[in-house]
């Protein structure tokens, strides 16, 4: 996150548009890899933003790699995400508008291996037991996961 630190440096905590990638982290057993952060002790999405000259899907399987331990053996593109329901206000002040880029990965290879500073714990969760404190930037996108996984077993 060095892009985003140094322009902090001169924006202070005003509003950004931040761009980045998360990664649905689906196993065999269906079940949805998250993590507890330790910015604002709720369960998210592996993900973060982009740095200079990296493209969304490097963000996704860099971060994936460093906040997991886990290696993308490969990845698609579910969709990309933005508008007023991506606004968050982080607990230390600072505000964003995410673009997020989420991709899907049901091929990875690796042991869970949290990164200490940002991941206070790594767990996969059924879909119908999820955590009740998500992180507010990614309930939309694990909402709308819900509602597609469903969908596929309902034959919508």
């Amino acid at each position: 996150m060095g892009y985003i630190k140094k322009l902090r440096k001169i924006v202070g905590t005003r509003p950004l548009i931040m761009v980045g990638a998360c990664v649905l982290v689906v196993d065999q057993n269906e079940r949805l890899l998250l993590q507890l952060r330790t910015d604002n002790n709720c369960w998210g999405l592996p993900g973060g933003s982009m740095d200079l000259g990296e493209s969304l899907q490097e963000v996704a399987q860099r971060e994936l790699l460093e906040e997991t331990g886990l290696v993308a053996k490969s990845m698609t593109l579910v969709n990309v995400y933005s508008g007023e329901e991506f606004y968050y206000k982080y607990p230390h002040g600072d505000q964003v508008y995410n673009v997020v880029a989420t991709y899907i990965c049901r091929k990875f290879e690796g042991e869970l291996k949290k990164e200490e500073s940002e991941v206070q714990e790594l767990n996969f969760f059924s879909i119908n037991n999820l955590p009740n404190n998500l992180s507010p930037p990614d309930m939309p996108i694990i909402r709308e996961y819900i509602k597609n996984y469903i969908g596929l077993y309902l034959g919508n």
